[in-house]
């Protein structure tokens, strides 16, 4: 099946930056969209970045002009630049993955989820 490896995680003091990484193995669809999903605390899991097969991108409004988001060549690893962080950034992070090219942030749509990378944004 197909599995994700996140990594990248840890803790910064606001306005830093981080950039997190999902490896997709086992995959044998012939187009994917793999995104970005955090989620805080007692809060909703809230889609922050995708990315499809072509390149297309979508970023969440909450995080745009901070937040971009990149896959390799291979199409196979998704990157995600961390800029000028903020405390309330501060949430486990969850690559995901979905069959097709249509851009979706509505986490139901995703089938494949990474075990999380945590960031945590210091004040």
């Amino acid at each position: 099946q197909v599995q994700l490896v996140e990594s990248g995680g840890g803790s910064v003091q606001a306005g830093g930056s981080l950039r997190l990484s999902c490896a997709a193995s086992k995959y044998t669809y012939s187009s994917y969209t793999m995104a970005w999903f955090r989620q805080a605390p007692g809060q909703e899991r809230e889609g922050v970045v995708v990315v499809n097969s072509f390149g297309a991108t979508t970023v969440a409004a909450s995080v745009g002009g901070r937040f971009t988001a990149a896959r390799d060549n291979a199409k196979t690893t998704l990157h995600l630049q961390m800029n000028a962080l903020r405390p309330d950034d501060t949430a486990m992070y969850y690559c995901a993955l979905k069959p097709g090219d249509i851009l979706s942030l509505i986490s139901s749509e995703f089938h494949y989820w990474g075990q999380g990378t945590q960031v945590t944004v210091s004040s």
